[in-house]
């Protein structure tokens, strides 16, 4: 194919992705798959219709979608990652199954009658550890909430007025030159606070390969929007860093962020006549959340439509974060990709011209 051919034959798609434990999750206009490794190395797949296309007409407006499906996704994201842990924490049971052969056969026979007195036993043991298992996941996602606003809201907010008490000089006449220094240093402090967690968190192993797994989404992706056949060889050749990425989203928030508070002060002075308390202003941000989510969405989609210095400007700072969260993939992981994504992808574009290509090379 050549260069210019290659060029003409890129195109867009709304499919998106999350990796999960020794899986990938593909997530399309009308339907949803995942497919996951088991401890045999073989690929389970499972697909369902993707909820979106349910939503009324209003959840689909401009910034309200951004919403919604921040919603949905950590929703459907959540329920896919559980499932995927479940299905590749077979290990244990592979391991004692391995282990059994190995042993003599009179063994076998009494580890078997010791099973069979411990089945009723058991059943009633799995039932109260899945419900404990819920609950402490749920109080885990509530934590998980607690921790995300103290920390990208109220720390960045409190950290910065009791600088400004320790060392005056922080602090600006000017109103709008202190509204804009406040709003500078929350944005930054929360870029660091991101940044640090995400490179902790890849030196961990097993965070490690759901990072390789987030490269062979993007990667697999890449090799449908350049109208090449997916196969494992063509997806390997793919870059990884795609700008509709979720990291690139938390950027993209935390940048939009960073511009909605800087009219807070503004604002609340045109209003009462006074800037607001701190702890008033760490409020007013989390109710402005919702609006930062959309206005993040919404430069997300451009940056994945487009490609100009505006979309290449603000793709930048996801772009590079994603040097840490998303990795080389191995074959296997791309082979989990291309499956989830092949099952995803809308009939309408399934029927692609064959000859849209097939111009003679010069």
């Amino acid at each position: 194919m050549s260069k210019k051919c290659e060029q003409a034959c890129v195109r867009k798609t709304s499919i998106g992705g999350q990796a999960l434990i020794e899986g990938i999750m593909m997530r399309g206009p009308k339907k949803s798959a995942m497919a996951v490794r088991n401890p045999e190395g073989e690929i389970v797949l499972e697909k369902w219709d993707t909820q979106s296309k349910k939503l009324p007409k209003i959840a689909k407006l401009p910034i309200i979608r951004g919403v919604v499906n921040f919603i949905l996704s950590m929703a459907s994201g959540y329920k896919c990652l559980m499932r995927s842990a479940e299905i590749a924490g077979l290990e244990e049971a592979l391991d004692d199954a391995k282990s059994e052969k190995e042993v003599s056969e009179k063994q076998k026979q009494k580890a078997e009658k010791k099973a069979q007195r411990n089945k009723d036993k058991g059943k009633d043991k799995d039932s109260e550890s899945s419900a404990l298992m819920t609950v402490i996941m749920v109080v885990a996602s509530v934590l998980g909430v607690v921790l995300s606003v103290g920390l990208f809201i109220m720390l960045p907010t409190f950290l910065y007025d009791w600088l400004c008490r320790l060392m005056p000089f922080l602090r600006p006449e000017d109103r709008a030159l202190h509204s804009l220094s406040k709003s500078v240093f929350e944005g930054v402090l929360k870029l660091a606070i991101l940044v640090g967690y995400m490179a902790l968190v890849s030196l961990m192993k097993d965070i490690r390969r759901t990072f390789q797994y987030h490269g062979a989404e993007h990667k697999t992706i890449f090799c449908y929007e350049h109208d090449r056949e997916l196969t494992v060889e063509n997806v390997r050749k793919e870059g990884r860093f795609h700008p509709r990425c979720g990291t690139s989203f938390l950027v993209l928030m935390l940048l939009v962020g960073m511009f909605v508070s800087f009219f807070i002060d503004p604002l609340f002075i045109w209003i009462t006549g006074d800037v607001p308390a701190t702890w008033l202003r760490a409020l007013l941000k989390l109710a402005l959340f919702p609006i930062t989510m959309g206005l993040g969405y919404e430069v997300l989609k451009l940056a994945g439509k487009y490609d100009n210095l505006f979309t290449r400007v603000v793709s930048a700072p996801g772009l590079w974060l994603q040097r840490v969260t998303v990795l080389e993939p191995t074959d296997d992981m791309i082979e989990c990709a291309i499956l989830a994504f092949t099952e995803v992808i809308p009939e309408e574009e399934k029927k692609v011209e064959e000859s849209a290509c097939d111009e003679p090379q010069e």
